[in-house]
């Protein structure tokens, strides 16, 4: 049995664990390291993308970045999320705030550190990247449309300091980041549909609560379709291996996501709604080992 102590410390664990999203940062380092290597670097052998060192600091740097950047983000919709996620809030408020800021700098620093192992231009990099984070949870955050594109500006970034690392340029490259930005432009403003609330009540000025749900829909409606499209043309000009069979299932899950789109006017719709994106952004992370199957054998 566990002392209440024990319990304690476990529960705060937990709470900050809910705070950095653990999960989410996960997901980010193994697609980081699949897109590796198998889209950035794809003509260089397994073990020497696998155990390159700049690549393992590059991605830690990442994930301290990222930590820290969903602590500053909860310290700044701390009143927000207690209309919206109340349950999550009152777990993530067993840890101080003055705690979370420890980290918070923690991290950072730690990210700048990791970076330096790699070059002066990783660090210049992530010092950006993580002013450019604080500056959206300040400011940008609360502005219609501009909040929007810079959170899925910032969300593809860590994927653009691998990007540079390799300095590989193909157009299919590109092609997969139209694919996912649009995905993330599209999961940004059904979040704001979700969390309208409270958004309202705080007075955050996102494109639901300036413009109306009606056109919010529509252009959730016009991403989709532009979404649709980008996976119809990876499919067909370019060669993705049978991650075909994830753009067509990505296909039918965004009509899917139209249908109900329409018919919403709950919270618990844009749930739906928000957890097919994610499903689609997770099953593509996974999905990137289709693209060919027998890469690990042929590269060892």
């Amino acid at each position: 049995m566990l002392t209440r102590r024990q319990k304690h410390i476990l529960l705060k664990f937990f709470s900050l664990f809910s705070v950095v999203r653990g999960y989410n940062i996960l997901v980010v380092v193994i697609a980081q390291y699949l897109a590796s290597i198998y889209i950035f670097a794809h003509d260089k052998p397994l073990k020497k993308v696998l155990f390159d060192v700049n690549l393992l600091m590059l991605v830690l740097a990442s994930s301290a970045t990222i930590a820290a950047g969903y602590i500053i983000n909860n310290f700044y919709d701390s009143e927000k999320d207690l209309i919206n996620r109340p349950r999550k809030t009152m777990l993530d408020r067993l840890v101080s705030q003055n705690t979370k800021l420890s980290f918070y700098f923690v991290l950072n620093f730690l990210a700048v550190v990791f970076a330096s192992y790699v070059s002066f231009r990783a660090v210049i990099f992530f010092a950006l990247y993580i002013f450019a984070i604080w500056l959206y949870s300040h400011k940008f955050k609360k502005q219609p449309i501009t909040g929007n594109l810079v959170s899925a500006i910032l969300t593809v970034t860590p994927f653009f300091a691998i990007f540079i690392y390799y300095k590989n340029f193909e157009l299919v490259i590109f092609a997969h980041a139209i694919f996912l930005f649009l995905l993330v432009s599209m999961r940004e403003l059904t979040k704001d549909l979700e969390n309208i609330r409270g958004d309202l009540a705080l007075d955050y000025k996102t494109v639901p609560v300036i413009y109306g749900e009606r056109t919010s829909k529509v252009m959730l409606t016009v991403l989709a379709l532009l979404t649709i499209v980008s996976g119809i043309a990876l499919i067909l000009f370019f060669k993705i291996g049978h991650m075909y069979y994830f753009f067509y299932l990505s296909v039918v899950l965004l009509l899917l996501f139209l249908l109900i789109l329409w018919k919403s006017n709950k919270k618990t719709h844009y749930l739906i709604l928000h957890n097919i994106l994610k499903f689609i952004i997770v099953a593509g992370v996974f999905s990137i080992l289709l693209i060919d199957v027998s890469v690990v054998l042929n590269r060892l």
